[in-house]
């Protein structure tokens, strides 16, 4: 497949957001480095109270189910060190088995801060993390990426960093969750290097590191401490990065993992504890029994995070979703995906942790399944109380392909959303009855003065739905929504501006980058 689909712009520069704490923000006008109009980028907060999909009994008994696993099952941790650090905590550890006492979970897991602010580079871009806010994230991890023009291709740099591009000018992503798409021409050894310098010096935006070993999670952190031109003590004291930590379900956490959990923590730096569940595979076929699993796992990597630091910063991962049973690959945006995501919230909110969840899908093309499978994602995230909304932008294949059309069409529906979210203002002035007397019966409203000052941002505008009609429509050539979504990704990338960074800042991240480089970067075997 060709690589040439998407342009290769080179140039630099970004800004032009809206201060971050910014609320009811203008609809419907251009905001940004780009002439495509978008809400302007903006921290979003739900302000409805989150659903429950079960009883407070019935969460109970997932609870105490859990904490049985725990303690008669156990859990195996592969690094020795981990063990170590819970052996002397007075937990049974047994070869790489370790089981844990009821208490000592319950004690621990009291230690995590029920919120933290995640520091961008930019002071305008930070976001918070836990209450009532949402923070979007880009894409992760995709070994493959597609587009119209070129089809479907292996993870390479042009693409890793158009796809940079297009996460930095889309103003509804807050937050890079990882490589958008794994540059697979990059050595292992020092892709970290490479791809989180592209991200640091194309993007304001925070970021994530991978844990996949502490060298390089350590070159992560020291990298963001460069970026944003803060000593180490500050930066322990301010959370700037964080880090997904995935447990090898079921009932595992491996060797590269548990040592991302003691680096960062001893770093000040927040993680994710996230099993990744399938029912009916990795876990019970049961969505109850799966989301046990999930939450013995999600407690063992919480609680030891505070043994390694009381107080670090974490959150409680959820992602548990069904497999087809017929040809046993997995599913997302199903039924049984959204009643594991709204539980995992009421489970996060029981321990006082923010929630992670994800907007996933299972189609291999950004069509309707695409978009439908997306919707109810969201829908259970959303209203299970999620905090990170992960690979919110342009994930397809239940995670295999990064699409760049699906980019911007998640975009445009996560901007909808946050209108949706926005609180609906009913006061004097928008009760309207001032119009509705000056019009009376059997009028219209277009050219009343309470219209004509409120036409330009009165509703939402969307990037992408087309509301012409069927004429005007076919005349423009009849484009349909992947057409459209095309057209918005390369003009989008054509027009992105590199974020200003201080050239001395710039010249000690290349500096760092070379030398690590010089080193060989860090271990392709764990």
């Amino acid at each position: 497949m060709s690589t040439e689909a998407t342009p290769d712009i080179d140039t630099e520069a970004s800004g032009g957001e809206a201060p971050a704490g910014r609320r009811g923000a203008r609809r419907g006008r251009r905001e940004g480095p780009t002439s495509i109009d978008q809400p302007p980028f903006r921290r979003l907060f739900n302000p409805f109270p989150p659903m429950r999909a079960v009883s407070d009994d019935e969460l109970e008994a997932i609870h105490d189910a859990s904490l049985t696993v725990l303690e008669e099952i156990g859990i195996d941790f592969l690094l020795p060190e981990a063990r170590d650090r819970l052996k002397a905590e007075g937990q049974r550890v047994e070869g790489e088995r370790v089981r844990f006492d009821r208490g000592f979970i319950e004690e621990r897991i009291r230690t995590i801060p029920s919120s933290f602010t995640l520091h961008a580079r930019n002071p305008a871009r930070s976001v918070g993390v836990g209450g009532n806010e949402i923070v979007v994230c880009q894409i992760a991890s995709a070994p493959n990426v597609s587009d119209l023009a070129g089809g479907r291709r292996i993870g390479n740099r042009k693409d890793f960093r158009n796809l940079v591009k297009l996460g930095q000018v889309l103003n509804a992503i807050h937050v890079f969750g990882g490589y958008p798409v794994e540059p697979v021409d990059i050595h292992a050894s020092i892709r970290h290097l490479e791809a989180l310098r592209d991200i640091l010096t194309m993007s304001d935006k925070a970021i994530h590191a991978y844990s996949l070993g502490r060298e390089r999670i350590e070159d992560g952190i020291e990298m963001v401490r460069i970026a944003r031109g803060v000593s180490r003590e500050q930066l322990e004291r301010e959370p700037s990065l964080f880090s997904i930590i995935n447990s090898s379900s079921p009932l595992r956490l491996d060797y590269p993992m548990l040592q991302g959990v003691i680096t960062m923590a001893l770093a000040g730096q927040p993680t994710v504890i996230t099993p990744f569940t399938l029912a009916g595979a990795m876990a019970p076929v049961t969505i109850a029994g799966a989301l046990v699993e999930q939450n013995a796992e999600a407690l063992a990597g919480l609680a030891f995070s505070q043994v390694v630091r009381a107080g670090a910063p974490v959150a409680y991962g959820g992602f548990t979703s069904n497999v087809d049973m017929k040809s046993g690959a997995p599913a997302f945006g199903t039924p049984e995906y959204m009643k594991a995501a709204i539980v995992g919230g009421q489970l996060a909110r029981r321990y006082g942790i923010p929630y992670r969840s994800s907007n996933a899908n299972a189609a291999n093309v950004p069509d309707a399944q695409a978009a439908w499978e997306s919707v109810f994602s969201l829908w259970g995230a959303v209203m299970g109380g999620v905090n990170i909304l992960k690979h919110a932008c342009g994930w397809m294949e239940g995670g295999l392909c990064a699409s760049f059309e699906k980019m911007v069409m998640d975009a445009d529906m996560i901007q909808m959303l946050s209108e949706f979210l926005n609180p609906l203002v009913v006061d004097d002035d928008t009760l309207a009855l001032d119009a509705m007397r000056d019009v009376g019966p059997g009028g219209h409203f277009f050219g009343t003065a309470h219209t004509q000052a409120r036409f330009k941002t009165a509703f939402f505008a969307p990037m992408v739905s087309d509301w012409r009609n069927y004429e005007s429509w076919q005349e423009a050539g009849s484009p349909d929504a992947l057409t459209r979504c095309a057209e918005l990704s390369n003009r989008l990338i054509a027009e992105w501006q590199e974020p200003p960074m201080d050239p001395a800042i710039r010249e000690e991240l290349d500096a760092f980058v070379a030398k690590r480089i010089e080193e060989g970067g860090a271990p392709t075997d764990f």
